[in-house]
């Protein structure tokens, strides 16, 4: 394997595209990248010459034969690219400030991925992603998409779908969690094996395995002791240890606005009626900090204030996974693919989340050890069914669907509060939804 690697990086101006530049530099032995060409549109331009230069500086310092080309044209980038990776922020985070204030505004959750937020980010951004695809499967069919964009679920289900490009969902939630648990145990992640099941953002940590004995009770004993298990995103609001062996497994940070959505609902009005703010504006004061940093000339490496913004093991999750099927590896990664059986309650077609053989060809699902029980499996399925509403609402434009996906979710859950809910969502993005326009 000695041809060089293309990868193109839609959304390329991100802040997060340092920790991606750091992984690619640290596997080059073994993931052989040649060309970086970073990818953005002309209201991302000037973050895009700031982190194409830093990305250079990067390379440069490294010593490394990588070309790193900071483009608006999506076309040339994606041409002939062996990966495309998407990172985008569809309407930038003043989009997401209006996720997450238009739900608060009516008593609802508001969170950038799931709930009305989320619902309203998938709208705008699966139409963008579908037109990635199509450019892929004209300039690059044997390319692999591997999406980091938020709602990762959502939009993996409507590119497999749409879409006939090979395509990988991505979250650093799961590699987080596994490190959060190898270090409850001092122990070093490869030492340990955790089976995830569920959804992008709704997975459960089904078993723990530790030196081939599955200590999953034992671990779920511990959580008591060990914080939430939570994200920088997400109040770290301690599991009830009767509910969580009830449960029988680890939720997701995301799982707080389900299981705990009266106090995360109380938490999220208060901040915002004493600061007037939401997570979207710290993330605009983090971004503003980062971006002076990474104008300075003699800086060469990713700063560490980078994990402010949330985005730990992004790097880590992105690059091995590349890497594994570069290489057809064989290990085992947590990502989001079609379903295909895994999960017996769950349509074949959906996108889901869990444990995978990543080879040359792609990811390939593993049978879960047993049946997800009913107290997981409720859940689960009313969300995926949200998501498969939203998938249709926004290929298609449909009011009906998206007014069902809102009614349904757990986090709306009323007729009347989903449709001024969504009034509001269609009026504030009308300019990113021309498919609803033309109902």
């Amino acid at each position: 394997m000695n041809k060089m690697l293309k990868i193109a990086v839609i959304g390329g101006g991100s802040s997060y595209t340092p920790e991606l530049v750091e992984g690619l530099i640290r596997y080059h032995d073994t993931f052989p990248v040649g060309e970086l060409c970073l990818v953005d549109i002309a209201e991302g331009e000037e973050k895009l010459r700031v982190i194409g230069e830093l990305a250079r500086r990067m390379v440069e310092k490294s010593g490394l034969p990588i070309k790193v080309v900071a483009t608006l044209d999506r076309r040339e980038a994606i041409r002939g690219a062996d990966f495309v990776s998407t990172q985008i922020r569809v309407g930038g985070l003043d989009a997401r400030s209006r996720d997450e204030k238009i739900p608060l505004a009516h008593g609802l959750i508001g969170q950038e991925t799931t709930g009305a937020g989320g619902f309203a980010k998938a709208l705008r951004t699966i139409p963008v992603i579908l037109d990635i695809c199509k450019e892929m499967e004209e300039l690059a069919p044997e390319a692999f998409l591997i999406n980091f964009t938020n709602p990762a679920g959502i939009v993996t289900e409507a590119v497999s779908k749409y879409s006939s490009i090979r395509s990988v969902g991505l979250c650093n939630l799961p590699i987080g969690t596994k490190m959060q648990i190898a270090e409850l145990y001092g122990r070093a992640p490869e030492e340990l094996f955790i089976e995830m099941a569920g959804i992008n953002h709704l997975n459960w940590t089904t078993r723990v395995v530790l030196d081939g004995k599955d200590c999953t009770a034992d671990f779920l004993g511990r959580l008591s002791d060990s914080g939430g298990f939570t994200m920088k995103n997400i109040p770290d609001l301690a599991w009830d240890a009767d509910f969580i062996r009830s449960l029988g497994a680890l939720p997701c940070a995301y799982h707080r606005y389900y299981y705990m959505k009266s106090e995360m609902l109380a938490e999220l009005l208060e901040s915002y009626k004493e600061a007037g703010a939401t997570r979207a504006d710290d993330v605009k004061a983090v971004e503003a900090e980062l971006f002076e940093l990474y104008r300075q000339p003699d800086l060469a490496h990713k700063p560490a204030q980078l994990e402010q913004r949330g985005g730990a093991y992004y790097s880590e999750a992105a690059v091995q996974l590349m890497k594994s099927i570069y290489n057809d590896a064989g290990d085992i990664q947590i990502v989001n693919v079609r379903n295909g059986g895994i999960i017996a309650c769950l349509p074949d077609d959906a996108a889901i989340e869990t444990n995978c053989v990543i080879k040359a060809d792609g990811p390939h699902p593993i049978a879960l050890a047993s049946p997800l029980p009913p107290q997981i499996r409720g859940l689960l399925q009313v969300v995926k069914a949200y998501e498969e509403l939203t998938v249709e609402a926004a290929v298609r434009g449909s009011r009906e669907a998206a007014l069902q996906a809102l009614t349904i979710h757990p986090l709306v859950g009323d007729e009347r509060a989903a449709r001024t809910v969504l009034a509001e969502i269609l009026e504030q993005n009308k300019a990113y939804l021309p498919a609803f326009a033309a109902e």
